[in-house]
């Protein structure tokens, strides 16, 4: 795991609760995507998962087998998940992270270093990826025309 520096933050009366945040799509929901979410719970007492709206895919040229509401309903039912978020937008991860309380902002270590500018609000981390598996991979397992 990369942990990055990250700035002293007071937790404030009542505020006991160490928040973490992560950032994904997550269509066709696999392992790897489950060990990314028990990973990034363990690092504190609370799990944030910004989800990516539909329109945001669409910005980003991905296309989703499941609509917003379905992957939303998927991630409701993991037990690491406390609650769930829309991403809309690239630049709302700053606002998220103070707006929510966030105290540890993690992402899969594919996306190593690309979220550091956030190390002065809150620590920083980069989840190892599960080995051999992939959303992209999967996707194009189940597009390959039946032989």
């Amino acid at each position: 795991m990369i942990v990055k520096g990250h700035g002293d933050r007071d937790k404030g009366a009542g505020q006991d609760v160490k928040k973490v945040i992560t950032y994904g799509t997550f269509d066709t929901l696999h392992y790897g995507h489950i060990l990314l979410l028990q990973r990034a719970r363990a690092l504190g007492d609370h799990l944030t998962v910004a989800l990516s709206s539909d329109a945001f895919n669409r910005i980003k040229g991905k296309a989703s087998h499941f609509d917003y509401a379905q992957r939303h309903a998927m991630l409701e039912a993991i037990r690491y998940v406390d609650a769930i978020i829309p991403e809309d937008h690239w630049d709302q991860k700053r606002d998220d992270v103070t707006t929510h309380g966030i105290h540890v902002f993690t992402m899969g270590d594919d996306w190593a270093g690309k979220f550091d500018f956030l190390s002065d609000l809150c620590e920083v981390t980069y989840l190892p990826r599960t080995p051999s598996i992939s959303s992209t991979a999967i996707k194009l397992i189940h597009s390959a025309p039946a032989r």
